[in-house]
């Protein structure tokens, strides 16, 4: 890697994030551009309209909008992992669509336990099924400078949202100001990759004195990055053949080539006293393109070959030095709301709404080939394509019911209606072809990911119907109480009923207890259900290709091998904290949690297929989707901010740290010592994290430096016959930023993350395909980035 010493000079030259954005999380503070301090009004984990941030009954982060345009990434999973301790986000290079909708967690569990919504509006899923079976919403679709704010509810809400609301609640409130905003922004890392070319604007105009309208756009092109030694196969094998011009290397680990366009609009319109007409949407298209296992011509006998069904052909004519393939991506997505709210009188408000989402996603595949093909194979394949799409009616009502003495109670009731679709489209048929030379022992399908078939095409839904009510009382002045419930049956397997209980005690002024106690649950998607998926890996010992299957519970071999009908994931969450609030600056939170997770989703260990039983797509080894393990999670939250007047300026200091532990405690993961699995629930994410950060602002300048902590993590590597791992110890990373204000319109941003360009320890388990750095790494392995950022106001 280079030296930091001439990387530094150049990140130091432009200087880093925006002071203006010192206090990035809120605990029980100011949200800088809008609220006073402990008066930023809530409206997640409550339908209380009059809820601040300090006086919840549950555990909330408010990240302001301007702590989100201070990441280098333009996606919002990076931003948060690197503001929120307990969210964590993974780059995963060359794992198929992962590589772009990337999984984030919450606490460590699943990515789709955790809901996402936008102007409290259930947001749509992604149609990408990742490796462990988790479909969960794709944060980056949403435009950052679109963002006025994220509340984070860390606690179970399912009694008050539905399905999906284990370990939290993301929700994302759109900008609804006048005026006009924009940006540009140049990044890349001290390595000379990874160019980012970043600009959007923002136009909000008022209607009148009854409502507002505002438009948002982004473009982003990022190119790829590559941590990557040349392979020792490829290096003999250039050796080997000095005629032939083997590239260095002839794969590339890294992140992906990428653009995006995004965009977004929210308008709401006051058409009579009392009723105020909202719609809202997102919009957002891309591309990308990553890098495939090298194929290896001297150890790639199921390509090369020669075969009987093609004498006198080789592959060699078409590929002679290798050749590594090329998976693309295509995508649009799309998410629109709108609706009718208001109050009929000072006791009683509504909010009739209907919504609609959807994601697309197409696969490619180039410089590759049908083996099985011989001669007749195409280069090039359409591999298919995968839809998600969401319908969904609600009717929320609120009536405060005057006790006579004390505040009203606040009672909360409504209904929803959720209608869910899954749909696989088949690729080429070159793509799952399996041509003459298979029965030679040629490979078929597209070779590095096969296209999906007519067997695995079609469409699949679940409608949901649910009902609610949610309750909060304060019978004294201290004392909050609050309460939930929610019914809501499944076409897909039967009904379930969940329940909140929650109170909230303030002895002391700036100084409260706070509680609770929830069951959550998680359906089953019609695409776990339903989908089947299949993928090329290379073994890291053999170097051979192998063909695995991730199967749906109701595949004929997964059945032979044991597999039983998905049920819902259930839970059972508790909570218990302690928050502070000073008149000088200084808040704070301390809060403990515990979930308890029966018939959790996953996979289940990897199977060889029997020989007696059909396998025409040739599956070297199977999984299948199963929901018997049981973990519990327990872990604290610590956050401290401190903000005041030193000097001539202002200082502001954050302090955010987690500790989370997950344990398998029964299911077939503990009773038949399913070590891969054990693992990944355990041990694949940090159980420390942790960050600081300290801001000083005087005048029109302002310095910013943050510290991000990283416990230690295992990682998990597959072959064709079972996972190998490694352990990675500890982290710490740096960045550094500064900003100017040049005038009233004009502000300029430089900096770096990253800044002392550290990287982890090597991933050895993997070295034989040329990765430096493990995929699975829970933080940015490609080291430092400096960037450079220009902002417009009106």
């Amino acid at each position: 890697m280079k030296s930091f010493t001439a990387c530094a000079l150049v990140a130091l030259q432009f200087v880093a994030p925006s002071a203006a954005a010192a206090n990035e999380m809120i605990p029980a503070s100011a949200d800088g551009a809008d609220f006073g301090e402990g008066e930023t009004i809530i409206v997640t984990g409550t339908r209380d309209a009059r809820r601040t941030q300090f006086d919840t009954l549950a555990p909330i982060d408010v990240l302001s909008g301007r702590a989100i345009d201070n990441s280098v990434s333009n996606d919002l999973s990076d931003t948060l992992a690197q503001l929120l301790p307990s969210f964590n986000v993974q780059r995963l290079p060359a794992a198929d669509g992962q590589a772009f909708v990337r999984p984030a967690t919450l606490r460590g569990l699943s990515p789709d336990q955790t809901l996402v919504l936008v102007n409290g509006k259930r947001y749509h899923r992604s149609a990408l099924l990742g490796t462990r079976g988790a479909q969960a919403a794709d944060l980056a679709t949403i435009p950052n400078l679109a963002i006025k704010r994220i509340e984070v509810l860390r606690d179970g809400a399912s009694a008050q949202y539905g399905s999906d609301a284990i370990a939290g609640v993301i929700n994302i409130i759109l900008d609804d100001q006048p005026g006009m905003t924009a940006f540009g922004q140049y990044s890349s890392y001290y390595e000379g990759d990874g160019e980012s070319y970043q600009t959007g604007g923002q136009g909000g105009v008022a209607l009148g004195d009854r409502g507002v309208l505002v438009f948002t756009g982004e473009f982003s092109k990022a190119d790829a990055t590559s941590r990557t030694r040349q392979r020792p196969d490829a290096a003999a094998f250039q050796a080997a053949n000095p005629g032939l011009n083997v590239p260095n290397p002839v794969q590339r680990w890294g992140q992906p080539d990428l653009r995006s366009v995004r965009g977004s609009v929210n308008a709401d319109y006051e058409i009579a006293d009392g009723a105020t007409l909202y719609a809202f949407g997102t919009v957002a298209s891309g591309e990308g393109v990553t890098d495939f296992n090298w194929r290896n011509p001297a150890g790639t006998a199921n390509v090369y070959n020669p075969s009987a069904a093609f004498p006198g052909f080789s592959f060699t004519s078409l590929y002679p030095a290798g050749f590594t393939p090329r998976f693309g991506t295509d995508y649009d997505d799309f998410q629109t709301a709108g609706g009718l709210r208001g109050e009929l009188g000072d006791q009683f408000t509504y909010d009739l709404s209907a919504s609609t989402g959807r994601s697309r996603i197409n696969y490619s595949l180039d410089e590759s080939l049908n083996a099985s093909l011989g001669p007749a194979s195409p280069t090039s394949f359409y591999l298919g394509r995968l839809r998600q799409s969401e319908f969904n009616l609600n009717a929320d009502f609120v009536y405060r019911l005057p006790l006579g003495t004390g505040e009203p109670a606040n009672i909360a009731f409504g209904a929803e209606r959720r209608k869910e679709t899954y749909a696989i489209r088949a690729g080429d048929p070159a793509s799952y072809a399996i041509g003459a030379g298979a029965a030679t022992g040629l490979a078929p399908n597209s070779n590095g990911f096969p296209g999906f078939n007519p067997l695995s095409a079609g469409e699949w839904s679940q409608t949901s119907y649910a009902g609610y009510v949610d309750v909060e009382v304060q019978p004294i002045e201290m004392l909050t109480l609050g309460a939930a419930g929610r019914y809501e049956d499944f076409s897909a397997f039967g009904n379930t009923f969940n329940y909140k209980l929650s109170a909230r005690l303030e002895p002391v002024r700036g100084v409260a207890l706070r509680g609770t106690y929830s069951t959550g649950f998680r359906a089953p998607t019609p695409a776990q259900l339903n989908a089947l998926t299949t993928s090329q890996g290379l073994d890291t010992r053999t170097l051979q290709i192998f063909n695995t299957g991730r199967l749906s519970p109701n595949d004929p071999i997964a059945i032979a091998l044991g597999a039983k009908p998905l049920t819902p994931e259930k839970s059972r969450t508790m909570t218990a904290g302690l928050t502070f609030q000073s008149d000088f600056g200084l808040t704070a939170s301390v809060d403990l949690y515990q979930i308890k997770l029966r018939d959790r989703f996953g996979q289940s260990a990897t199977f060889a297929v029997p020989a007696n039983l059909p396998n025409p797509q040739r599956f070297t080894a199977v999984t299948y989707f199963t929901n018997d393990f049981d973990t519990r999670t327990r872990g604290i939250d610590v956050v401290l901010a401190y903000a005041r007047d030193v000097g001539p300026g202002k200082a502001d200091i954050s302090l955010a740290y987690n500790y989370n532990q997950t344990k398998v405690t029964s299911g077939t993961t503990a009773a038949i010592g399913n070590e891969t699995q054990r693992v990944l629930f355990e041990d694949r994410l940090p159980k420390h994290n942790g960050t600081a950060s300290l801001g000083y602002t005087l005048g029109r300048f302002g310095i910013q430096g943050r510290a991000r902590y990283y416990g230690a993590w295992t990682d998990v590597s597959g072959n064709a016959t079972g996972e190998i791992f490694q352990r990675f110890g500890s982290t710490v990373l740096f960045d550094l930023s500064a900003s100017v204000q040049l005038n009233d319109h004009l502000s300029i941003r430089a900096g770096a993350e990253n800044i002392f360009d550290k990287y982890p320890d090597e991933a050895t388990n993997q070295a034989v395909r040329g990765l430096i750095y493990s995929r699975n790494a829970p933080y940015d392995t490609d080291g430092g980035q400096y960037y450079v950022r220009l902002g417009i106001t009106f």
